[in-house]
């Protein structure tokens, strides 16, 4: 099991945060990993609604499809995936820090197979220190607009 949680605080109020990360057609603009974002059904974004991701991680392309399974405006987005050799779950969390700033808490979770498996010691900080360096572009895109 693989399971990594990071959090930064972005000068920015809730709404405009969360709003912004919880729209994964974003994703590219703050996830280094991540060169491309689809939506797969038409109408609004929320629970069942499916997303196709392209990436690339630990030297592998990889194509996934996510889907929302909880989603809570402006407090909580879990999706998940149970294709490729590491079904996983994302979850993003959202509190008031204050007026004008939020935390932003972002989970990894899931249950490698194959190859990952083998790897799965070695994930965990590999994905914190992506995480990490994802979290703090998306600080200084939200903060600078």
């Amino acid at each position: 099991m693989v399971d990594v949680t990071t959090s930064i605080v972005i000068r920015r109020p809730l709404q405009a945060v969360a709003g912004y990360t919880m729209d994964p057609l974003n994703a590219p603009a703050w996830y280094r990993n991540i060169g491309s974002v689809r939506r797969l059904d038409e109408g609004e974004f929320g629970v069942g609604a499916r997303t196709a991701f392209e990436a690339r991680f630990l030297g592998r392309d990889l194509s996934y499809t996510y889907e929302v399974k909880e989603l809570v405006p402006g407090q909580l987005l879990v999706m998940s995936t149970a294709q490729g050799p590491f079904p996983m779950r994302t979850s993003y969390r959202f509190e008031a820090v204050d007026s004008s700033s939020t935390r932003v808490l972002l989970r990894n979770d899931g249950q490698p197979s194959g190859f990952s498996k083998l790897v799965a010691p070695l994930m965990a900080p590999m994905m914190r220190r992506a995480n990490t360096a994802d979290l703090r572009a998306l600080k200084s895109i939200l903060e600078a607009s």
